[in-house]
C-alpha cells in the first residue's frame, strides 16, 4: 500500500466517499488506523493524518468552516499534504452542494497524486465524476468515470472498478445510452457480484428496456444479497406488475410498507398499491409514479 493511500485510510471518509450519499465506501470504509511502528507498536497519527482527521471532524459539525480551513491548507502546502487538503475541500464542497468546487478539488487531488498510485487516482477520479453528475454534466462525468475505471483495472482493484462501472452506467443512462449502460452494469456485477446495488440498477435498466425475465433474475439476486431493502422491494413490485403478476406486486410493495413505513420508497409503494387496488384489471405501467430507482 502506498503512503498516500495509507494516510487516506487512516482517518475520515475514504476517498470514494466524498460526502456523496449512499456510497459503499462511506458505509463500509475501514476504521481509523494509527501509524504502526516497525516494532509492531502504535504511535499517534502523524501531522498530515492528524490534520485530515481534524478537518473531517469539523466537516461533520460545520461544513462551511471545514471548507475554509481546507482552502487555507491547500494554499500553504504541497505534495501529500496538498492532496489531502483537496480531498477534504472536495468533501466539504459536496456537503455544501458546491458541485463545481468539489469536482475541481477532487480533480486537483487526482492530478497531484503520483502516477504510480493508481488506486488513489481512480478514487479521486470517481469522486470528481460523481460531482460532475450531481452538477448535471453527464458527459463530463462519463469521461472521468471511464478514467477511474481504467485506473482501477490497471491497479487490479476489482471492487473499485465495479463501483466506477456502476457510476459510469448512471452517466450513460443519463445520456440516453441505455444499452451501453447495461454493458457497464454487466461488468460491475461480474467484478463484484456481492454488491446488491449493482444488481438493483441492472434490474431497473433491464425493466426499462422491456427485458422483464432478465430483470426478474437480477432483482431476485439483489434481494438475496440484501433482504429487506425497501428500494429492492419497490422495484421487484414494478417488475412483477409489468409481468402480469399482480399478487406478487402487492406482496412486494406491502413488504416495503412493513419494513420501512417512513422511507421515501414507502410513499411510492402506497401510491402503487392504491392504483393497483383501484384498477385491478388495468395495466398501471403508464400511470406509475416516477419515483423509481435511478441507474
Amino acid at each position: 500500500m502506498t503512503l498516500l493511500l495509507a494516510l487516506l485510510l487512516q482517518v475520515g471518509p475514504d476517498p470514494m466517499g466524498g460526502g456523496l450519499p449512499n456510497d459503499d465506501f462511506v458505509r463500509d470504509r475501514p476504521a481509523r488506523q494509527d501509524v504502526v511502528r516497525p516494532d509492531g507498536g502504535q504511535t499517534e497519527l502523524n501531522a498530515t493524518s492528524a490534520w485530515l482527521e481534524t478537518c473531517f471532524d469539523q466537516l461533520a459539525e460545520d461544513p462551511a468552516r471545514a471548507h475554509t480551513a481546507a482552502q487555507i491548507r491547500r494554499s500553504e502546502t504541497r505534495g501529500a499534504d496538498r492532496v489531502l487538503a483537496n480531498h477534504c475541500l472536495g468533501t466539504a464542497s459536496s456537503e455544501l452542494g458546491l458541485w463545481d468546487d468539489a469536482r475541481t478539488a477532487f480533480l486537483a487531488a487526482r492530478d497531484e497524486t503520483p502516477a504510480g498510485e493508481l488506486r488513489t487516482r481512480a478514487r479521486f477520479a470517481a469522486l470528481a465524476g460523481n460531482a460532475a453528475m450531481a452538477s448535471g454534466d453527464a458527459q463530463g462525468a462519463l469521461t472521468l468515470l471511464t478514467e477511474a475505471q481504467a485506473d482501477a483495472r490497471a491497479a487490479a482493484s476489482a471492487p473499485l472498478e465495479a463501483i466506477a462501472a456502476t457510476d459510469r452506467a448512471r452517466a450513460l443512462v443519463a445520456l440516453g445510452r441505455g444499452e451501453e449502460g447495461l454493458g457497464a452494469l454487466e461488468a460491475a456485477t461480474t467484478l463484484a457480484p456481492e454488491r446488491a446495488e449493482s444488481w438493483l440498477l441492472k434490474a431497473t435498466l433491464l425493466r426499462r428496456l422491456d427485458r422483464l425475465a432478465e430483470a426478474q433474475t437480477a432483482i431476485e439476486r439483489a434481494a438475496l444479497l440484501t433482504p429487506g431493502n425497501a428500494e429492492i422491494g419497490l422495484e421487484a413490485g414494478v417488475i412483477a406488475v409489468l409481468s402480469g403478476r399482480d399478487d406478487a406486486a402487492r406482496a412486494s410493495w406491502q413488504s416495503v410498507l412493513d419494513l420501512a413505513p417512513d422511507a421515501p420508497a414507502a410513499a411510492t409503494a402506497r401510491d402503487y398499491l392504491a392504483q393497483l387496488g383501484q384498477a385491478p384489471d388495468t395495466d398501471i405501467a403508464t400511470a406509475a409514479p416516477q419515483e423509481e430507482p435511478q441507474p
